[in-house]
């Protein structure tokens, strides 16, 4: 069994003792350390990895994540390095935030590292920023899972207006600010939106975009007492003191009964650079738990063995990108009900797409450590068997993606049911893939992975 730290973080949410309460609950940590209303959000975070753990992961658990199932068996069973919770927001509909299981090593690099110095990304994110730097140095990866926690429901206004302005603070690139102006377009006439509204309001109107991170820092620490000013201006009525029988109530209110919902295994087929991480991100904001493109040693024998039952999948509802492509006849086989999606591009610019990615990517290294083996050992599988080659030859890509699109498509040309074809890159997204695996669309952006990529490429530009 693992060993599992709690680390809650509060600063006064109005969930915070009932959210402490489902944490214990649903985690049963071996011990618990609680951060309590530290500011800024880097002081909590300095304080935090201070802690001298003696366990295997640590969860972090902000008090505005209401955790409404049991995370323990995942976590008794989980190794990865750091895993992003999905939780279902007041705001924004399903995303990743709030929950943060850390492996111990990972935690420790994290406190290792000092904190970036006049870095605008850390003012606005110091926790993300430090562990995205202790990943890198590892060489490890993040992944995603679903649980079912809610987040941000039954704020206070408060909390409500400085969480606003801080998101539109950190919602100033292009494809952040579309993901906010989106996420406002669901919001009604309820007090919570309005409170959120005059929050983005103020932001925009008080930080210029060319503001220094110490002025944006400056701003954010004071934001409590703008909020404590703002709000009764406003006018809207008390909220009282929060308990368990109002999330109990949503809780029922949202249950989904799921009746149409796909519930067998889903494979994303297309090849690499046609849009199989934004799939895959895609299908984790439905709810389903996939993973993309494995290289873990189990699954590396695997495909050695030609053995397709793979044993991700008793943990996964899935598996996208070339790990799977060439296997789609045997996955059909063996896990009947599936669903199938490929993924598809103008070959051009995904020929374009693919030798950039290629570059720098060889088959092999004299010089890789141990870990890095076995990715080499999956990488040189799945290139012989996708493109019967180890190095990039447009060609050879350019045959092998025509054949492996016809080949597909042959396969499945009498079962609509059972696959699909979605080209993201021109815009196919929920309006497609939510009614063929049983969901309404959903009202936020579909996720684009490689935007820097293809806005590269439409600007006529080879991406570096």
């Amino acid at each position: 069994m693992s060993k599992v730290d709690l680390v809650f973080r509060s600063v006064g949410e109005r969930t915070a003792s009932v959210a402490l309460e489902l944490a214990r609950r649903h985690i049963r940590p071996d011990r618990e350390y609680i951060i309590d209303n530290v500011r800024p959000f880097s002081a909590a975070v300095e304080q935090m990895l201070r802690i001298e753990h003696d366990c295997d992961q640590v969860v972090y658990v902000d008090a505005d994540c209401l955790i409404m199932e049991d995370m323990r068996p995942f976590l008794n069973s989980n190794t990865r390095p750091y895993t992003d919770c999905y939780v279902n927001d007041r705001f924004r509909g399903h995303i990743h935030c709030g929950v943060h299981i850390t492996r111990i090593d990972v935690v420790r690099k994290m406190a290792e590292l000092p904190p970036p110095d006049g870095e605008f990304k850390y003012v606005l994110r110091p926790e993300s920023r430090r562990r995205y730097y202790a990943l890198r140095e590892l060489n490890l990866n993040k992944e995603f899972w679903n649980f079912r926690i809610y987040h941000d429901w039954f704020q206070s206004y408060v909390d409500i207006f400085a969480k606003y302005a801080l998101r539109e603070l950190r919602s100033r690139t292009e494809e952040h600010r579309k993901q906010l102006e989106m996420a406002m377009q669901s919001w009604d006439g309820h007090a919570d939106f309005i409170v959120a509204r005059r929050a983005i309001q103020f932001a925009r109107e008080s930080v210029a975009a060319d503001e220094s991170p110490e002025r944006i820092d400056s701003v954010i620490k004071d934001l409590p007492q703008i909020a404590e000013r703002e709000i009764p201006e406003l006018d809207l009525p008390d909220k009282g003191e929060f308990s368990l029988s109002e999330v109990e109530e949503l809780e029922q209110e949202r249950k989904l009964t799921h009746s149409d919902r796909h519930s067998g295994k889903i494979f994303g087929l297309g090849l690499s650079r046609t849009g199989t991480r934004s799939l895959t991100s895609a299908l984790q904001i439905m709810g389903y738990n996939m993973i993309h493109y494995p290289i873990d040693a189990v699954t590396y024998n695997q495909l050695a063995a030609a053995d397709y039952n793979f044993e991700l999948l008793k943990e996964y509802d899935g598996i996208t990108d070339i790990t799977v492509s060439p296997y789609y006849m045997h996955l059909d086989r063996l896990f009947p009900g599936s669903k199938f999606i490929l993924t598809l591009r103008d070959k051009e610019s995904w020929l374009v797409s693919a030798y950039n990615h290629w570059l720098n990517r060889p088959a092999y290294k004299d010089d890789a450590p141990p870990e890095e083996q076995v990715h080499l050992k999956v990488r040189r599988i799945l290139r012989a068997a996708v493109y019967g080659c180890y190095d990039f030859n447009e060609e050879r890509f350019s045959y092998a993606y025509d054949q492996h699109v016809r080949n597909v498509r042959e396969y499945f040309k009498n079962r609509p049911d059972d696959y699909l074809e979605l080209d993201i890159v021109k815009g196919d997204g929920w309006e497609k893939l939510c009614p063929f695996l049983g969901q309404q669309a959903l009202n936020q952006p579909f996720p684009h992975k490689g935007n820097r990529l293809s806005a590269s490429m439409a600007a006529g530009k080879a991406p570096a």
